[in-house]
């Protein structure tokens, strides 16, 4: 099962502080014990939203809308992509994750669609394409 680890927002992110030398020795510790144990696929830090933008979809047409974004309690602030045996597992994981930022904080745990997960509308073309593309992806 994969996971994107989402962690939120908070005001102290969207501000554009970095993190102290201490929160990064010790994120690259938790990094380096999920990529010994196999877990960790991808994880990586975002920018403030003011950096950011968003597509919106208005019927055919497409609007570019800059950032910063007002709610800073829905925005992410940064991510990990897991594979792990079961939710379960995510959480012990994340539960040993140090603190994102000084106040309060959360993280978010969310299960990836798996093509089996689509059931009958996953013909074999999608199958295969599915296929094809997670291949070419590992490529890069």
């Amino acid at each position: 099962m994969r996971f994107m680890i989402i962690v939120k927002a908070t005001a102290e992110s969207e501000s554009g502080a970095m993190p102290s030398q201490q929160l990064l020795e010790d994120m690259g510790k938790f990094n380096a014990e999920m990529a010994e144990a196999g877990v960790l696929q991808a994880g990586e830090g975002l920018h403030p939203s003011a950096r950011g933008a968003r597509i919106a979809f208005r019927g055919d047409e497409r609007h570019v809308i800059d950032g910063p974004f007002p709610d800073v309690r829905e925005l992410v602030a940064g991510f990990w992509l897991i594979q792990v045996a079961s939710r379960d597992e995510a959480i012990a994981w994340m539960r040993r994750c140090p603190r994102p930022f000084d106040g309060d904080c959360e993280i978010e745990i969310r299960q990836l669609f798996e093509i089996d997960d689509f059931g009958d509308a996953a013909t074999p073309e999608l199958r295969e394409q599915e296929a094809r593309l997670r291949a070419q992806t590992a490529k890069h």
